[in-house]
Parts: C-alpha cells; structure tokens; sequence
C-alpha cells in the first residue's frame, strides 16, 4: 500500500496534507469488508464521496487535490469499497502548473458526485463535471451537448419532482460572472441565462425552492490585479455587501430580485423552501472567511435563518444555535421542499482538522437539535441520509459517514439509525485503508 504513510507531520507541513488530510494513492477494489453490528436489511445501494488527493503528495491548496472517489457498495448484509481517481486533463498535467485549471475542462473533479441521467457526474466549482460509470471509471467531461463551455457548480441540485438538474456557474475572468443553467433528466440543456452581478465573487453553493432559485451575491470577491501580482486572488470585502437573488427557475436576468443581507458567507446552505409569499433559507452562515488570504477558511460557520418577504423585499436573519457546525445535508427527498430535519457536522479548531467528534440532527421546525457523539480522537464529516424506502418518512433510515480514528489511523463506515441518532451505529464497516478527509457525497439506493 502506497498511501504516503510516511509523509511528514511537523508543522512545516500544510495541515492540508498532514494526518488524515494526507493522500493515498493506490485503487483497491476489495469485497467482503469486517462490520461491526449488522447492516440494515433494507440498505442497499452505493455511498460514494468526493474528495482532495494530489498523486504527488503535494498541493498549494486544499482545494487543488487530484479528486478521488470512495464508494462502499452494500448489499446482502455485506460490504465492498472501491477507490478510483478521477482521470482528467488536471490529472495527466499533475496539477504541478496550475495554469492548467484555466481550460474548462482541466477540472481537479474533487469536491462532489452526483447521480444524473445515468451516470456519476464528479464535481468541482470551475470547470465541466466528469462523468464516471458505474465501475467508477472515467467517461469524461460533460457539457450538456456543447451548451457548457464555462464554469459548473460543484453543487447542483436534482430536482425529486422534476428530474431536472439546476445549477449555475460563476466566471471570475470574464463577464457575465454567473450563469443559471436548467438541464432535462436526460442530460439536455434547457436554459443557459447570463445573470449580471457587479464583482467576480466565489459563490461556492446556492439555494432551490419549488418555484424559484435563489443565488448568493456574498462578499467573498475575485482581485485578478492580485492574482497577476502574485497575492492571494480571493478576499472578504464585506464593502461590497451581501444580496440574495430571488429568480423564477424558469425565469430570465430580467426576472431576479435582489434582497440585502449583512455581509458574511455561506459555504453551504441546508434547506430551502417557500411558504406563500415568502421564502425560507436555513444555512450555514460564517461572520467571514478568507479574511487573512486564500489559505484562511475564517470563522467557523453557524446555524441562521434567512425568512425572504418577496412582498417587502425585506429579509429577517435570526441565528438558530451557536454550535459551529458546516457540511449540511438533508433527505434529498426534500428538495426545495419544507424539510423537517438537517444534519450537519461539527466544526473544531481541536488541531489541523477542522472536523469534529459530534454530528447534529437538527429538527428545522422546533430550532432544536440532537447530537450523536464518538469518542474525542475521532472525526466525522458529512453525514447523508439514506431512506428506508422511497415512501419512507423523512427521518425513516440510516444517517451514512465516514469516521477516522485518529489514534490508530483507521476508517470505517458507519450507519446510524436516523430515529436513535443520539444512540451508537448500528453497524461499522471497516474500511480496508484509511479514507482521507474529504468533502461531498451521496447515496444511490439499489
């Protein structure tokens, strides 16, 4: 095994490379897995996660890891993980001239995956997706029948009544600096529509409700003078302001509304809805980030309320609870529906990582919140809802996540029961290495 067990600690060495942040480098493709407990009759399908790892051992960046995919497929009570790279032009460069990202389709393709139209499309915020087959191999870049030729959001929503894939692109070079785009279950672009904003920004997610979307105009901007003088090219300038665009998804530039919020950023909302003339947007919500440059992700982001009057133009923003916490999910069921439940994952400064112990299953409609503990060496991420069933009730299944243990340098999977969150997994699956830190994924039911 080859996974750079031996990189370097010490604290010359980025934390995005050191402990469990650190990459491996070998695909295994290994069945019959140990678990722990029983898994769920009923939970089958594949978990599959996105994440950052140079090949080398080296990036600027955390964000500039080669994109690796971890699947566990189970079935029958039993397990198999798979790991596979994803083969991009970025991958062949090696990443080592970064020059390289500027072509759309020199994606890293390391910060989602997703299930559209058949095939996993594997994500990152800049360039095209890149699909891979079922066997997690390669197919290549996807621009929608030649529709896409600039940036894709690494956070696309599929919508469950539709099918239709929504999603948009922000441009930091060249205007128009962001893109909506509307994509049929087939893979068909239906709408591509140039939305004006004022700056380049980084607009990392955004928000679907039934109707409408609703973009985030945050103050996170792109200074290409300091890019070409070698500074840290993103920057919190909260004088720019903070808006939310509210735009019908069928509709046009001409159609968005603009709403002011108090500058902050969001890296991650966890639901969004409407209800009559308003509009109801739970996130993830930082006072401010890369505040000190590129390298620095800023304050540790908490629960708010963002309650959108399309009568008034007036936003109320309430805070929900003071635990830092990000990478928020829910029943994807839920969909720019009203979702009763949210799970997110704590944040702490407790060392390198920035992932906590703790996991929190937020009940949207009381503000209150459960929270399911492991011990204080190890660290969870993203937690993702599987149903038991396609009619089951919103919080009916399994919370999925992957957890190290930092004292002996091992992963596994676990399964939580959604309705016992508080209580232990009911089953961890052993990973056959270590999984690194990574960022976003999801679950495809048998």
């Amino acid at each position: 095994m080859t996974d750079l067990d031996t990189a370097p600690t010490a604290p010359s060495v980025p934390w995005h490379l050191a402990g469990n942040f650190r990459p491996v480098t070998d695909e295994l493709d290994v069945d019959g897995l140990e678990v722990e407990g029983a898994l769920p009759e009923g939970l089958e399908g594949t978990y599959i996660r996105n994440g950052f790892n140079p090949r080398t051992g080296w990036s600027p960046h955390w964000f500039f890891g080669h994109g690796m995919v971890h699947a566990v497929d189970l079935s029958g009570g039993r397990a198999r993980y798979r790991n596979r790279y994803v083969r991009t032009p970025f991958w062949d460069d090696d990443g080592s001239d970064l020059r390289v990202l500027m072509a759309p389709d020199r994606s890293p393709a390391n910060t989602n995956v997703v299930r559209h139209n058949g095939q996993w499309l594997t994500l990152e915020e800049q360039h095209q997706p890149y699909a891979l087959d079922d066997s997690l191999a390669t197919v290549g870049p996807v621009d929608f029948g030649g529709a896409l030729t600039g940036a894709f959001t690494a956070h696309p929503r599929e919508c469950p009544i539709t099918g239709e894939l929504l999603a948009f692109g922000y441009q930091l070079v060249r205007e128009p600096y962001l893109t909506y785009y509307r994509i049929s279950p087939t893979g068909e672009m239906l709408q591509a529509e140039p939305i004006d904003l004022p700056n380049p920004v980084m607009m990392h997610d955004w928000n679907v409700t039934e109707n409408n979307v609703v973009f985030m105009d945050l103050p996170v901007r792109f200074g290409l003078d300091r890019a070409v003088k070698g500074d840290d090219p993103f920057f919190f300038d909260p004088d720019a302001g903070a808006r939310l665009g509210v735009m019908p998804r069928t509709g046009s530039n001409t159609d968005v509304t603009w709403h002011e919020v108090d500058p902050c950023y969001v890296f991650h909302p966890v639901s969004s809805y409407e209800d009559g003339d308003r509009i109801i947007l739970t996130v993830c919500r930082a006072e401010g980030v890369m505040q000190n440059g590129f390298g620095d992700l800023g304050a540790m982001a908490q629960l708010w309320r963002w309650t959108i009057d399309q009568t008034t133009g007036k936003v109320t923003e309430e805070q929900l609870d003071d635990r830092r916490s990000d990478f928020p999910r829910i029943d994807d069921r839920r969909i720019g529906q009203a979702a009763r439940y949210g799970y997110t994952a704590q944040l702490s400064w407790d060392g390198p990582a920035t992932i906590g112990s703790e996991l929190y299953k937020y009940d949207l409609s009381t503000g209150t919140a459960e929270v399911h503990t492991t011990s204080a060496h190890t660290r969870l991420g993203e937690a993702v809802f599987a149903p038991a069933s396609p009619d089951a009730g919103e919080d009916e299944g399994w919370v999925l996540v992957f957890a190290h243990d930092e004292a002996d340098d091992r992963t596994e999977l676990r399964v939580i029961d959604a309705q016992d969150f508080t209580g232990p997994p009911v089953a961890r699956v052993r990973m056959p290495r270590r999984v690194p830190y990574g960022a976003h994924g999801s679950w495809l039911p048998a």
